[in-house]
């Protein structure tokens, strides 16, 4: 960005502030005799309708939550801060984040043992809220609506536990480097370069990227084995216990860095299904005995009906039969219940 246009982008937003300002601001309305409104705070502005989306079921006529980021005079968020709320509060707050690693690593250190043990505060178990986003039963439905065609061509079930067995081993190496707080071990960029998808075909399920991601996983594993020949002890360890937390070849998905696979995989994914789909659906409109103007409006009926694939799949909520999900479903139900 120019120096002229930050300083045309920095008039803008210093306009709206203003406008903000002097707006009137509505009044909270009365939650009503008896009813207790609970405070939770999320990490970012984006977490706040995965949050909702969680909470809507335990309301009723007597409790209701407010999901918001934390109230602060210089407007700090993230993980950090909320557990420095954890320090300060007096308990009533609920506090909502990712996991990131923090469930799988117990109670190894300070921040996960928290994480882990607080009564009030709640954690995704997957790595984050994207994982929930890209739960695989769900994709068919996100294509569905983008597209407005139902027919299966992929099954996204069967592609993801193909996707995460191929990357089990990465995801070992680059758990385990975060575990021990080595991340030259296997740093992050380095996985992520190695588990993106640059494309995946939709003809035999992704049959071939999949044999194409093991061939570059591969070498992958073989580079770190050289380097690091003295590894495969702890890795057995650290795995054992991963997989006592749920971790599975099949499953690993929901557990790896949650952009990563959002951005660099389940879009992916998607778009070339989605393509897949708008070109069929407009073939079934071509072939048909519409002609000239008619078979024109008929085509542009269905291209207006299309929706952008990202969007919907950031308003997923179609992952409540994920295993994960219900654990942190009986963990909140445990809390309202019995207040710890």
């Amino acid at each position: 960005m120019t120096s002229r246009s930050q300083m045309r982008h920095t008039a803008r937003l210093m306009s709206r502030r203003e406008q903000w300002q002097r707006a009137p601001l509505p009044e909270r309305l009365d939650p009503g005799p008896g009813v207790e409104v609970r405070k939770v705070y999320v990490e970012g502005y984006s977490d706040v309708a995965f949050w909702r989306g969680i909470f809507d079921r335990y309301e009723s006529d007597k409790l209701r939550f407010e999901i918001s980021v934390p109230l602060r005079p210089d407007m700090a968020k993230g993980k950090q801060v909320l557990l420095k709320i954890l320090e300060e509060q007096d308990g009533d707050a609920i506090l909502c984040m990712d996991s990131d690693f923090d469930y799988l690593f117990g109670t190894r250190n300070h921040q996960s043992r928290t994480i882990n043990t607080s009564p009030n505060l709640f954690h995704t178990y997957a790595y984050a809220s994207e994982n929930y986003l890209c739960y695989a039963p769900s994709l068919h439905n996100v294509c569905v609506k983008a597209t407005k065609n139902d027919v299966r061509i992929f099954d996204f079930t069967h592609f993801m536990a193909e996707y995460s067995k191929a990357i089990y081993p990465l995801f070992l190496w680059y758990s385990h480097s975060a575990y021990n707080n080595n991340e030259n071990f296997f740093p992050l960029i380095d996985f992520r370069t190695s588990a993106k998808l640059n494309y995946v075909e939709t003809e035999n399920n992704g049959r071939g990227t999949i044999e194409w991601l093991c061939r570059q996983v591969e070498k992958r594993i073989a580079s770190l084995e050289s380097r690091h020949p003295g590894a495969k002890e702890s890795l057995s360890e650290f795995e054992k216990s991963i997989r006592a937390r749920g971790v599975t070849p099949e499953n690993t998905y929901l557990f790896m860095q949650g952009h990563t696979l959002m951005d660099n995989v389940v879009m992916v994914a998607l778009n070339a299904v989605c393509e897949k789909l708008k070109a069929m659906a407009g073939n079934n409109i071509a072939v048909s005995r519409m002609t000239g103007q008619a078979l024109r409006n008929e085509m542009s009926n269905y291209t207006n009906e299309l929706r952008n694939v990202r969007e919907i799949l950031l308003d997923n909520e179609n992952y409540k039969d994920c295993f994960l999900y219900t654990k942190l479903s009986e963990g909140i139900q445990h809390y309202i219940s019995t207040g710890k």
